[in-house]
């Protein structure tokens, strides 16, 4: 890995823990947590007080059209959407909203908006 690679990836750990030692996620409102790597996006709705993942959602999921290239912002906000309502599924209305040490701008924008479309509240 290239050193500034390796930098890169440490200040974002480090911003993430700066985040993490602030914000908990509970039953009522659990942490909605975004990991972005460079192909894909994933969310999870986690419990910190027992540390469960409740619900979890990636672009795995959505099954994209072989021969389409897919844009990643459009599965961004397709996440944010399933993340939601499973969400809704198992009746958590609001949660916490932790973006993993990424700039909120982008897919991580995206998810949230999309998120907060869907219903939920944070």
């Amino acid at each position: 890995m290239a050193n500034s690679t390796k930098i890169k990836r440490e200040k974002r750990i480090a911003r993430h823990r700066r985040v993490r030692a602030k914000i908990k996620g509970t039953k009522e409102r659990p942490r909605l947590c975004v990991f972005r790597s460079n192909k894909h996006i994933y969310a999870q709705l986690i419990d910190d007080g027992e540390g469960k993942t409740l619900v979890s959602a990636s672009d795995f999921e959505l099954g994209t059209k072989k021969g389409k290239k897919a844009v990643k912002t459009e599965l961004a906000k397709e996440v944010g959407k399933a993340v939601a309502k499973k969400a809704a599924d198992k009746k958590i209305k609001e949660v916490v909203f932790d973006r993993g040490g990424y700039k909120y701008h982008g897919r991580v924008k995206a998810l949230a908006e999309a998120a907060r479309e869907a219903g939920l509240k944070f």
